[in-house]
Parts: C-alpha cells; sequence; structure tokens
C-alpha cells in the first residue's frame, strides 16, 4: 500500500512508547529559591523529593537545589 502509515523505512507513523516510569523534574535553589535546573527522576527509585548540589548562576557558588513540584 503506497498510503499506509505504518511501518516504512524511517518507522513513521508509529507511536513511540513513552516511558511512565521516569518523570521530569525541576529543582529550585534553596537560598535564593530560584528555580534553575530541569531534570528527569526514575519514580519507582527515587520516591522522595530529589537534593542535588548545583551551581546557582544567581548566588554564583554551589547551592542545595531541591526538587519542587
Amino acid at each position: 500500500m503506497a498510503g499506509s502509515l505504518e511501518g516504512g523505512p524511517a518507522g513513521k507513523g508509529r507511536a513511540m512508547a513513552k516511558n511512565e516510569k521516569r518523570v521530569q523534574v525541576t529543582l529550585a535553589c534553596e537560598v535564593c529559591k530560584r528555580r534553575n535546573y530541569i531534570t528527569m527522576k526514575n519514580k519507582q527509585n527515587d520516591r522522595e523529593r530529589i537534593e542535588m548540589k548545583k551551581f546557582c548562576r544567581w548566588d554564583r557558588k554551589h547551592t542545595v537545589h531541591k526538587e519542587t513540584r
């Protein structure tokens, strides 16, 4: 079939399976409270909110960033 959406050399028309175990989270600086980073986390492995030491460009130093909702 010439007009078929299934298959094709590049797989056009196929819906990609989305990984529902990983979610996008926003990290906010604890010092200035700005939302500086967006990252992915695994919901099954990390149930509680994550904390990371990241560079805050407004404070110009490494500070603790916590997950916000």
